[in-house]
């Protein structure tokens, strides 16, 4: 029965088409892709979202702007010091 809905939802995000929807194979965090016989489109139906919550985010932010350096931020929240510098540089955009 499962199946059977998942071929129903199975329409392509660009053309629209609900036919000749073959799998493709799973992405990195583990999710099935589907690819489009008309258009040849290579999609997810539900892409896993891959992002850090809005309150890591600002503890992150937190930590820099009370002295430790974007490296450091990285290391004690074990995440990549290049979210962190984003996260810095996009908090100073919208700052203006």
């Amino acid at each position: 029965m499962e199946n059977q809905a998942t071929e129903r939802e199975r329409i392509c995000p660009r053309c629209g088409e609900g036919s000749r929807q073959w799998k493709y194979g799973r992405n990195a965090s583990g999710t099935q892709k589907y690819r489009c016989g008309h258009c040849k489109r290579i999609y997810t139906l539900k892409p896993k979202r891959h992002a850090y919550d809005e309150q890591t985010r600002e503890l992150a932010l937190k930590i820099y702007y009370s002295g430790a350096s974007g490296r450091a931020v990285g290391r004690i929240l074990n995440m990549s010091k290049a979210n962190v510098y984003n996260w810095i540089k996009k908090n100073n955009d919208d700052r203006g």
